[in-house]
Order: C-alpha cells, then sequence, then structure tokens
C-alpha cells in the first residue's frame, strides 16, 4: 500500500512516499481503508523534528486521524464493525496511508451525510474545542479569546463559545478576509497575532483563553486575562513558550489567574465518544460547521505541509489516497 513517512527531520521536503505491506489487525484492532486522512498541527511538530526527544524517528509514519471503510478486525472485535463507514483515531502514527489500523474503542461510526473530509476535520478537533473550553470552566457571558482560531481546533472552539453564550469573542489571526471568515464562525473582535486592534470597541481584557499557539507570543497572551482568569494551552503549533513564562503568573499574582494544558488522552474514551457522536450529528445536519481548507491526493502531502508552515491553511488540510 502507498504510505507517506518522515525520510528526515525538517522541512516537507523530507516526506517521502514509500510502499508499505498492507497492515493486520491485531487483538482489539481494525483495518480502515482510508477515504479522507486530516492534516494536524501536530504533524507538523513532529515532522520538524521537534518531538524526536519522546522517541519520534525518521522513518515515522505520520498521522493521527483517518475516515473510510473497516475492511478487517481482529480478535475480540465484533465483526459487523466490516464493512462500515468510521472516523478512527490512529495515534500519532499511521495516518497517511492507504489503510489505516485503529484500536476499536478510538472508532466512531459515521452518520449520513457526513463526508470522510468534514470527519477528519472536525472529530479530533471538536473533542479538543469542547473539552478545554470545559476545562476553563467558561461561563455564558465571559470574554473568550482564541489563539490560533483559523485552524481546526480554533474555528470550533470559537463556535461552541459564542453558541455557549460568550459576551465576546475574539480571535488572533493574520488577515482581514481570515477575520472576516472568522466572524461567520461566530467571533465578535477580531485581532492580530500580537492581539491588538485598531477597533477601539475590541475586547482588552478576557475571561478565558484557548490557546493552540503557544509560541513566543504566549505571555502577552497571559497578561491580556482578568481577574480570576484562565488560560488553556491546547497546542503548541507556534513553537514552545518561553521557559520563564511562568513568571508572568507570577508577576499577576493578585489576579488569580489560573494556567493549565489540555490534552484529550485525559478525558476517558467514552465521555469523548459521546461528544464525538453529538457533534458529528450536529455537522451531518449544518447545525456545526467543518471548515476544510484543500483536499490534496495522498502523495501530495509534502505539499500540504508546505500550507501549514506557511500560515496559508484555513481550517483543515485533507489527504485522499
Amino acid at each position: 500500500m502507498k504510505a507517506v513517512v518522515i525520510r528526515t527531520f525538517g522541512a516537507p521536503e523530507g516526506l517521502e512516499v514509500v510502499d508499505l505491506p498492507v497492515p493486520v489487525p491485531g487483538p482489539g484492532q481494525v483495518v480502515v481503508a482510508t477515504e479522507a486522512i486530516g492534516v494536524g498541527g501536530v504533524d507538523a511538530v513532529i515532522r520538524r523534528g521537534a518531538l524526536a526527544a519522546y522517541g519520534f524517528r525518521e522513518g515515522h509514519l505520520l498521522g493521527s486521524e483517518v475516515a473510510g471503510t473497516v475492511t478487517a478486525v481482529g480478535e475480540g472485535v465484533d465483526a459487523s464493525w466490516t464493512g462500515r463507514r468510521v472516523w478512527a483515531f490512529t495515534g500519532l502514527s499511521g495516518g497517511y496511508a492507504e489503510q489505516a489500523v485503529a484500536r476499536v474503542e478510538d472508532v466512531h461510526a459515521l452518520p449520513d451525510g457526513l463526508s470522510g473530509a468534514d470527519a477528519v476535520t472536525l472529530g479530533g478537533s471538536g473533542v479538543v474545542a469542547h473539552f478545554a473550553l470545559r476545562k476553563a470552566h467558561f461561563a455564558p457571558g465571559e470574554t473568550v479569546l482564541v489563539r490560533g482560531a483559523a485552524g481546526s481546533i480554533g474555528g470550533t472552539a470559537v463556535q461552541l463559545a459564542a453558541r455557549g453564550g460568550a459576551g465576546a469573542v475574539a480571535v488572533t489571526t493574520s488577515s482581514e478576509e481570515r477575520g472576516a471568515r472568522l466572524r461567520e464562525l461566530g467571533a465578535t473582535h477580531v485581532l492580530d497575532r500580537s492581539g491588538k486592534s485598531d477597533d477601539p470597541d475590541a475586547a482588552t481584557g478576557f475571561d478565558v483563553v484557548i490557546d493552540v499557539v503557544g509560541g513566543p507570543g504566549l505571555p502577552e497572551a497571559l497578561d491580556a486575562l482578568n481577574a480570576d482568569g484562565r488560560y488553556v494551552l491546547v497546542g503548541v503549533v507556534g513553537g514552545q513558550p518561553p521557559e520563564e513564562f511562568g513568571m508572568r503568573l507570577v508577576h499577576g499574582f493578585r489576579k488569580s489567574l489560573t494556567f493549565a494544558t489540555f490534552s484529550a488522552d485525559t478525558v476517558p474514551g467514552p465521555d469523548r465518544q459521546a461528544v464525538r457522536a453529538e457533534q458529528f450529528a450536529e455537522a451531518a445536519r449544518g447545525e456545526l460547521r467543518t471548515v476544510v481548507h484543500d483536499v490534496l491526493p495522498l502523495d501530495r502531502a509534502a505539499d500540504a505541509h508546505h500550507a501549514m508552515d506557511a500560515g496559508e491553511v484555513f481550517g483543515r488540510v485533507v489527504l485522499t489516497p
């Protein structure tokens, strides 16, 4: 089968299309013939070699979520899964391929009317956005800032905050065109990447910050929290924050600020699946929007990564075998 691996860490040119054996499911696993493969920010971080200290090596098969049809099941898996269209989480590897393996507990049947591209745009990111807002104890009437709102996690967080009755939903983005598209998703204020705006009515303090970016701008975003504000970091697509950023929290001691990281790995599987089922149904009915930036063939994975590195992607790029 055709797959894409990291030949060398660094630029997208280090990705290579290779032929690999068709995987065989182990106990508790299924094999999915992919129709759509999500390209996520974590894929770019792994490709650059930034997570090599965590065991990622050259030769790694990228990809964490796919949609497609179950073609084989392993020992202990109900045979009725065979032939069903599903979304599947493959971990942090194995998705950029014509056939992918996933644990059956990480597989979710797709409702009628939901495309594979929409499923891989929402399946992982929607759960992160939902539970990140819960982690922040977001309440109606509060002001929310989403850093990195143009991605699939950020775009969903904007929608959920707006639907949840936020007093204001501010976003950071790189252009007026992107700002206009984010307003269509529910944003009320558009800031530049540094968190500034020429709008005199723009919100300047926030009760909640949901941050997909991290990077060197994180300390300034901490400064934008109101008293009793809560900051939840869900990604570092902009790089690691400065090691001394915690001093900002100490300097703001009298504001009683809270900083937290969030990974969906800490949410029990049944809870993730329940939220995913609800969001998939809402997307199929058109009540929750998914934003697919582009759909490219699998052998153009490097082009997808170039677009991410250049900051051109709004929503999610999807690969097809």
